[in-house]
């Protein structure tokens, strides 16, 4: 059976490093990306089962903004927001209020730091794994 693509995107090198060994551990295949720019050209051409985007990156809604094209472009891809900005600024988002889900295509979001076991039920509860 063919491997489930999981797209991750964070400008943290360490992070990035770090999210996706643990993905692969979970029997997933990943694609990386460093940046909003190099996230937006591999949209272009991959499709991938589900994506995980930083928040802030070259811009400080890069996560939303990637959660709009990919979701415009493949609207059934689940899309997982994990962001330390909470941490950072006090800034919080609702993704279940109505006023929220205008403008934040996200299915999910996730505080940087989530244990690998909450990571693992996120990615499988969002792409229904029997």
């Amino acid at each position: 059976m063919k491997k489930k693509i999981i797209l991750i995107v964070d400008d943290d090198m360490d992070y990035l490093f770090q999210l996706k060994v643990k993905v692969e551990g979970f029997g997933f295949e990943t694609i990386t990306a460093e940046s909003q720019k190099e996230a937006e050209s591999i949209i272009e051409t991959t499709k991938p089962d589900l994506a995980i985007f930083d928040l802030m990156m070259e811009n400080e809604d890069s996560g939303f903004i990637l959660s709009y094209k990919i979701k415009r472009k493949y609207p059934d891809v689940p899309v997982i927001i994990a962001t330390a900005v909470s941490a950072e600024t006090g800034m919080t988002f609702d993704i279940n209020s109505e006023d929220d889900q205008q403008w934040i295509r996200a299915d999910q979001f996730l505080d940087k730091g989530i244990r690998s076991d909450q990571l693992k039920n996120e990615i499988d509860r969002l792409l229904k794994k029997e």
